[in-house]
């Protein structure tokens, strides 16, 4: 849509009405306010909170309490700047920051240079607070000036829907210290594992296995950069991986395990992978007496700009991820589709109109 073009009132968007109620609705586009721009969104990536939102009406503990426009892995182009000047001019291609963090409520202490722990942050497309925020699931959507990211014309904007998992695991790298020249495992080879990779093996990792409970994650990951992969069944061959470094991105305490088995002595396992709330069984005894470091990841903070840089020069290979995108119009297929790992990768929707 060109730039000086009357903005539309309203457009479609994949909607969370409740558990296993998912909607495609014609939701209306509000008036701008002076800080946001205006977004016509071409793709968007389904995350593993999208599906909880649909499949159980919650994503752990943020519970639906209201129909909640989800998404929050988006590429687009401004078709309207914010009125108070900040931010990327029309016609820009973005990536969108979901995060708006926030000190909260109360006196809860966290690092000032890692804002992604505040206590109040928000994100797009999340019922963690209520009213919810909604996502950026919508053909049009006004975002904070401050969440866009200019992209390198060149930049193909399907590539770019995967930015912001990409930041994820870029953030989950980092956690781990220097990798270079490392032996590295990676447990859980969804899209956040397989990016893991693509940054592992960007960063000069030695040797990359990765390891999942499906052949299609595995081959993913190959084509993204490991060395070799086995089987989450394959208990022995994990264990005697014996990895500088592994990133837990399966979400499971079953990997969980697997990750501290397979680290090496006075390895780093960083834990991407947000396991179910409440107590988990954990193989601690073997993290104490190998002097294991066990880090947590949780989102991400400026590294979305080093995730652009590297595809910017073509030193992050991440066009595997994608396996599939849908129109819009097929959201509640292509829904089926994502939460079937087995066969997907990222699923895309795209948010272009029929020509």
């Amino acid at each position: 849509m060109p730039a000086n073009t009357t903005l539309p009132v309203s457009g479609l968007a994949v909607v969370a009405h409740a558990k296993g109620d998912l909607r495609i609705d014609e939701v209306p586009l509000a008036a701008p306010a002076p800080d946001q721009a205006v977004v016509e969104v071409r793709y968007g990536g389904i995350c593993g909170s999208d599906l909880h939102y649909w499949l159980h009406g919650a994503a752990g503990e943020s519970i639906l309490k209201a129909p909640l426009v989800l998404g929050h892995e988006i590429s687009g182009v401004v078709v309207r700047a914010a009125a108070d000047g900040t931010g990327p001019a029309a016609g820009t291609p973005v990536a969108v920051h979901p995060a708006t963090p926030g000190p909260g409520a109360g006196d809860i202490r966290y690092p000032a240079d890692r804002p992604n722990l505040s206590p109040g942050c928000t994100y797009l497309g999340s019922a963690a607070r209520f009213p919810h925020t909604d996502g950026a699931f919508s053909r049009y959507v006004n975002l904070p000036a401050r969440m866009l990211r200019a992209l390198p014309a060149a930049l193909d904007l399907r590539t770019a829907a995967l930015i912001e998992p990409a930041s994820v695991a870029w953030h989950a790298v980092a956690r781990a210290g220097d990798v270079a020249g490392k032996t590295a495992l990676v447990i859980g080879s969804g899209p956040i594992g397989a990016l893991a990779v693509a940054v592992l093996k960007r960063a000069g990792a030695a040797r990359i296995t990765a390891v999942d409970m499906h052949p299609k994650p595995l081959e993913i990951a190959q084509a993204v950069g490991a060395d070799e992969v086995l089987m989450a069944t394959d208990v022995e061959a994990i264990a005697a991986v014996q990895a500088d470094v592994v990133i837990e991105s399966s979400g499971s305490h079953h990997g969980l395990a697997s990750a501290i088995q397979g680290a090496a002595r006075g390895g780093t396992v960083v834990m991407v992978g947000l396991l179910p709330s409440g107590p988990q069984p954990v193989l601690i005894s073997l993290a104490i007496t190998r002097e294991l470091d066990l880090k947590g990841s949780f989102r991400f903070n400026d590294e979305i700009d080093d995730v652009i840089a590297a595809l910017a020069d073509g030193t992050l290979h991440i066009d595997p991820v994608i396996t599939h995108d849908y129109p819009v119009e097929d959201a509640l297929e292509a829904f089926g589709v994502a939460r079937n790992s087995a066969e997907s990768g990222k699923v895309l929707l795209n948010f272009t109109p029929p020509s």
